[in-house]
């Protein structure tokens, strides 16, 4: 049998003309019946499948989750079952805002993406850089990406049109000051944090609940890119992030995350000072100490990009037994939303792909649809309950009774009563948290990227955005207003709340 590799179409079939189109003489015209030109322009007519509407460039690596620590009075996960216990990895990383061709040392949030290959199924814990967003609510998702995209009339990105939507939106504050300082330019991936972001649950074998935040805090160090450093950056390597991850584990330098957990009890909720299911508020760390449960380390790049990254599918509502939902509004709804776009950009049979695949045990009944891939199920019956195959409920996923504080359907507001305070955190942030040189680059940063507001709405942006920082902290209101040369006297708020102090 010979064994030489021939040169075949996607069917099988050998051929030889691979550069050469059959045509009517040398220079005549070609003729319809030479498949293979049509098969290689069709196939590279479809090679791009659509991009993320968010998260577009991002680069990604596998690697192995190790627990180092014994929670198992909180979770009954099998990912946490044992001290030792490996589970394989998928980390992608991502910027939010851009493009997939635009520069990955751009200001923006980053994703922070890990998908956990459990016994139990694929959990993927769908978060970012920061452990806040921008808003609160999934209805206004939309409306805040549209003005970190471009402008409907110009197609080029607009300062006014994100400062405006800013300057209208005070539950913002917090997540702005995070990116406008040097934490909104990351030294590439390695050397950056990642959060659940999101309040998640816990369930134990006792099934009690308990709430929880992830933190993967770098073992490489924080370093961060001034904003000089970032724009220069972009014009030398604007794929520096992707190059730097590729790199550092091709030559060995595995980068490693330690993973810690925040835990509250549903009593504490109740009682907590702020509402523990808000994403634009931190728990403070004083109140809930870091818990330490493992470390995840990169150690093996994907052998094709667009195969194993960017067909990467990630969703928040793929938790395991053990690990659930919270109320918070911007978990619930990204439940729906990101399955949904998986299906739309890779298709109905996403989860087919390898790198989505459950590498253990997948039973269900869902069948046909594009790209069935996997068998379609053979000829084994599509409903549940049947009397052919012996598939059973497991009754050790079963979650308790989740006990609800009202019983009346309306549309609350996310900034009601109580919920209302968007600038006691940030002050912390500002005081509390950065350093001075900190505080000198997010007042450079905020005033730099302020005077690239413009048109006839331009001052009361500006200063409609300047009450919200004299809110949060005057001396930074002040300070950035005097970088910007603004009269201080028409910026400042008319009330300004007494100063909070909370531990960090």
């Amino acid at each position: 049998m010979n064994n030489d590799k021939k040169l075949t179409t996607a069917s099988g079939i050998p051929y030889y003309y691979n550069e050469d189109t059959q045509s009517v003489g040398p220079r005549g015209p070609l003729l319809l019946q030479d498949f293979i030109l049509h098969e290689k322009m069709a196939h590279f007519n479809r090679e791009r499948i659509p991009e993320r509407v968010v998260h577009a460039k991002g680069s990604g690596a596998f690697g192995t989750f190790t627990v180092t620590n014994d929670i198992t009075q909180y979770t009954k996960a099998k990912v946490f079952s044992e001290i030792g216990k490996k589970t394989k990895v998928l980390l992608r990383f991502s910027t939010v805002g851009g493009e997939k061709g635009s520069a990955d040392t751009e200001r923006d949030p980053r994703g922070f993406a890990v998908k956990f290959y459990t016994e139990e199924g694929n959990w993927d814990l769908v978060g970012n850089n920061t452990p806040i967003f921008f808003i609160k609510d999934p209805k206004k998702f939309s409306d805040f990406i549209h003005t970190q995209k471009r402008d409907p009339y110009t197609n080029l990105k607009s300062p006014t049109m994100m400062w405006d939507y800013w300057s209208l939106n005070p539950e913002s504050l917090h997540q702005v000051m995070f990116l406008f300082s040097d934490r909104g330019t990351p030294y590439g991936y390695r050397h950056m944090n990642g959060y659940g972001s999101h309040t998640f649950s816990f369930i134990n074998a006792n099934d009690e609940r308990f709430w929880v935040k992830f933190h993967f805090k770098t073992a490489q160090g924080i370093k961060n890119f001034t904003n000089e450093e970032a724009v220069k950056m972009k014009g030398i390597d604007p794929d520096f992030a992707q190059r730097d991850l590729l790199e550092a584990i091709d030559n060995g330098n595995f980068p490693k995350w330690h993973l810690k957990i925040q835990v509250m009890t549903e009593e504490q909720a109740k009682t907590y000072k702020y509402n523990p299911f808000d994403l634009t508020k931190v728990w403070s760390h004083k109140d809930f100490p870091l818990i330490d449960v493992g470390v995840m380390e990169l150690n093996e790049n994907a052998q094709n990009y667009f195969a194993e990254i960017e067909q990467s599918a990630f969703a928040p509502a793929h938790v395991v037994p053990g690990i659930g939902y919270s109320p918070d509004k911007m978990l619930q709804g990204r439940l729906l939303s990101y399955p949904d776009a998986h299906r739309y950009r890779l298709g109905s049979n996403y989860e087919q792909i390898p790198v989505n695949r459950c590498p253990y045990m997948v039973n269900n009944y869902e069948r046909d649809g594009f790209m069935a891939v996997n068998g379609n199920g053979g000829k084994s019956p599509n409903y549940w309950p049947n009397s052919f195959d012996d598939v059973k409920l497991d009754e050790h996923t079963k979650q308790p009774a989740w006990p609800l504080e009202s019983n009346l359907a309306d549309w609350y507001s996310r900034n009601g009563e109580g919920e209302n305070d968007h600038y006691s955190q940030p002050g912390i942030f500002y005081r509390e948290v950065l350093s001075t040189d900190d505080k000198k680059a997010l007042i450079k940063n905020i005033s730099g990227a302020l005077k690239g507001v413009s048109g006839e709405k331009k001052d009361e942006i500006i200063n409609r955005q300047l009450c919200h920082f004299f809110r949060a902290d005057i001396g930074f209101g002040m300070a950035v207003a005097t970088e910007l040369g603004v009269n201080v006297e028409g910026a400042m708020p008319k009330e300004h709340p007494k100063a909070e102090s909370m531990p960090s």
